[in-house]
């Protein structure tokens, strides 16, 4: 099956996209790869693909990767059977031959997401052809904000409050109000002049209560003429707990005079947003879905700068609006450090990505124009009856169709492994293409840290697991694959690919640049700091070794 004379010419292990090209062209319409030999693809009915973090080499009792400058660490190695390897995943050596090196993307310093690189694919060259038609035609509306405003799809998929007008999909709680529908008749009877609907860019600052993040400032901006039409400070209903002033911006004495309610904003903004004498206003800011739900406001007409600019990274990534104004308009904001954010100076960034998208074209601000998500391709592809024939699934942990699996046929949320086991079981006898996300051994190992808001330093967890937890995730990992190639059809294609290897040393190896980094642009000198959180050269050559070998990974192919 593998193609060892290929995979020995390459500079490094097969990658992620390798492996991500290898499914499409067994469901959908890619060539065939090279690296693998595939005799009569058509005739698989079925791919399942698994991604399993924490199955390491020493897990199947396999040989370190070689370090002889006459080795390839690259080929395939052969799995040793269960009997002989007393492997806590029995199941891996009993059904699969071979262990296929992989490398996760990143540069030297930095991993990236392996799903991200997994789920987006390049465009055929007939589809590519087709979208530089679609921006051809588009370049007669390139003055049009309408152009940038969000689909109604769009809002859905970034998690958008939306008015119930639009589509019954938002549950409104206490305290929240929507933007009044503007009837059609209303309009005709504008004169020509009022029909233009108005351009405002927002900004919020939030602050934590006992309920969590609440309104505590908002800025509103209008688009033509730059003039700040609203800026107030908002009492929120409870205590503040956090003033978060690292990015709100805001102190207990600045917030001290703040008398105005979030239902006094509200009353406040909507004579601009729904204006008596002319059309729904036109909200633009950055993740404007999160100053929409501080405001308890549904708004049916929004631009996101965090769409419309694209991250260098591709979907579903999101860029920073700091970073869009260095890379895009060449300034910096979000400068005053423990000072925070200023709404103003963010609103009016907001502004100038519009003007900029205007003035250069809907593919300014995009890195990935020629990519687009695996499921649009299998979408597309004909070779199984037809486009619209290739049904897929993501079964993954926390919100997978607001995510990766936002171009899936289907998206089955989980909390658990054992949610995504039955999630599986449900799911595959109805689509074509399933993929799923095991965690448990990724979680015994301490690879699964808590998230944690900039400026916070993550906590580390111990360095060697526990031995019986992570027998126990091993064993029942196993049982979960058994149980789920049972239940597989014949002529089912299982991937599993574990992405990665143990990640946490150079995260905090990152971590400490990025705080000696940090504390140089703020103005302190290396001699204010302390040595121990220095970053030397010695740190950076340490850091590149780690991303290497974090970025090592294996892959186990078979059919059933």
């Amino acid at each position: 099956m593998y193609v060892n004379g290929e995979i020995v010419k390459r500079r490094d292990a097969v990658h992620i996209n390798d492996v991500r090209d290898l499914v499409l062209h067994i469901v959908a319409d890619a060539p065939p790869p090279n690296w693998v030999k595939v005799d009569h693809a058509r005739s698989i009915e079925k791919v399942v693909a698994l991604l399993i973090p924490g199955i390491l080499p020493s897990t199947l009792a396999l040989p370190p990767l070689p370090t002889s400058a006459t080795a390839n660490p690259n080929v395939p190695l052969s799995i040793p059977l269960p009997a002989e390897s007393h492997t806590p995943i029995p199941f891996i050596a009993s059904t699969y031959s071979h262990a296929c090196p992989t490398r996760a993307p990143g540069d030297q310093t930095r991993m990236y997401s392996v799903l991200s690189e997994f789920f987006q694919c390049q465009v055929t060259p007939q589809e590519r052809a087709k979208r530089q038609a679609q921006r051809a035609s588009q370049r007669a509306f390139d003055s049009m904000p309408t152009l940038y405003m969000l689909t109604l799809k769009e809002m859905i998929e970034n998690e958008y409050p939306i008015p119930s007008y639009m589509a019954d999909v938002f549950e409104k709680g206490p305290g929240w109000i929507e933007t009044p529908q503007v009837s059609e008749e209303s309009l005709l009877l504008l004169p020509s002049d009022k029909l233009q609907s108005k351009i405002y860019a927002i900004d919020c600052e939030m602050c934590l209560t006992e309920d969590g993040k609440e309104l505590t400032r908002v800025c509103m901006i209008e688009y033509e003429s730059g003039i700040v039409v609203y800026d107030k400070l908002v009492k929120p209903p409870k205590p503040v707990t956090d003033y978060m002033t690292k990015w709100s911006g805001i102190t207990e004495s600045l917030l001290s005079s703040a008398t105005t309610t979030v239902a006094e904003v509200q009353a406040q903004l909507m004579p601009i947003l729904a204006p008596k004498d002319g059309p729904t206003s036109i909200l633009v800011g950055h993740s404007l879905e999160s100053d929409l739900r501080a405001l308890r406001i549904c708004h049916p007409r929004c631009i996101d700068t965090a769409v419309i600019y694209h991250h260098p990274r591709g979907r579903p990534l999101k860029p920073g609006l700091a970073w869009l104004t260095k890379k895009w308009l060449n300034r910096e904001i979000q400068t005053r450090g423990d000072s925070g954010h200023d709404p103003e100076e963010d609103a009016r960034a907001c502004i100038d990505l519009l003007r900029s998208k205007l003035k250069y074209g809907p593919s300014y601000g995009e890195f990935k124009t020629d990519f687009e998500s695996i499921y649009e391709r299998m979408g597309r592809a004909s070779g199984r009856g037809g486009p619209g024939s290739v049904r897929s699934v993501v079964v993954d942990h926390g919100n997978p169709g607001v995510m990766h699996g936002s171009k899936a046929s289907s998206n089955v949320p989980c909390t658990s492994d054992e949610e995504v086991l039955d999630g599986l079981l449900q799911a595959i006898p109805a689509h074509e293409f399933a993929f799923g996300r095991f965690t448990g051994i990724a979680d015994a190992l301490g690879w699964l840290t808590p998230k944690t808001s900039a400026g916070e330093t993550p906590v580390m967890p111990p360095a060697e697991p526990s031995p019986i937890v992570l027998a126990n995730a091993q064993a029942t990992l196993n049982n979960q694959l058994i149980t789920l190639y049972a239940s597989l059809p014949a002529r089912t294609a299982l991937i599993i690919f574990t992405g990665h290897s143990d990640p946490r040393r150079m995260a905090s190896l990152n971590a400490r640049k990025s705080a000696f980094e940090s504390a140089i642009r703020s103005g302190k000198k290396a001699e204010d700091i302390d040595k121990a959180d220095w970053w030397t050269a010695s740190d950076g050559r340490e850091l590149e070794e780690e991303v290497e070998k974090a970025k090592r990974g294996l892959l186990f192919l078979g059919i059933k």
